[in-house]
């Protein structure tokens, strides 16, 4: 299967949707560890990350025939990974922690080159701490940008904003993040 593997998602897409169906799967494989700790930014829980993502994959494969293959399937399964998360905070309506999450661990992990073992988990101890203090709608952006290495226009894609708005909350984010970071607050309004 090297072929399906040099594949680009969309052309992927196309094959499941006119060809072969169980060709899904390396979507699913393609994109699940990531979906896993992107949705693990919105809940603490692992198991309920997986849950989240487990539907996302069901939904993005019912609707696929809806799919537009002139956009990113990246950014079209991501945005239904956010929307299910959401789903799934209102649903349970009580503020999740990002702290002792396996898979966010593993997303920092992978961006930062620090020095020393000690060093590294302290500093990730600190940035989660200081980005779960942050608004929802920063957060995310923020998660997406440095965490899942996403472009301005693909977070436009998954969150459904101008690009323009993405790059203001980027920035907006960053100051907060700072501030919280230093031993400062923010009152959250923004």
């Amino acid at each position: 299967m090297k072929k399906i593997d040099h594949l680009t998602d969309e052309a992927l897409v196309e094959l499941v949707r006119d060809k072969d169906q169980e060709l899904y799967r390396f979507l699913v494989k393609r994109y699940q560890d990531k979906l896993i700790r992107y949705a693990s930014y919105f809940v603490k829980d692992e198991q309920k990350a997986w849950d989240i993502v487990q539907d996302s994959f069901i939904k993005a494969f019912v609707n696929l025939k809806g799919f537009n293959l002139k956009k990113k399937f990246s950014s079209w399964i991501y945005m239904i990974v956010h929307n299910e998360s959401l789903n799934f905070i209102k649903k349970h309506k009580r503020e999740i922690s990002l702290e002792d999450n396996q898979w966010v661990l593993k997303g920092l992990k992978d961006k930062q080159d620090l020095e020393g073992d000690f060093q590294k988990k302290e500093v990730k101890k600190m940035v989660l701490k200081s980005l779960q203090k942050l608004p929802l709608k920063y957060k995310t952006v923020l998660a997406l940008f440095y965490l899942e290495d996403k472009s301005y226009e693909e977070i436009s894609d998954v969150l459904r904003l101008p690009v323009g708005t993405v790059g203001v909350r980027i920035n907006r984010a960053k100051k907060m993040f700072k501030l919280i970071y230093k031993g400062g607050e923010t009152n959250g309004k923004n």
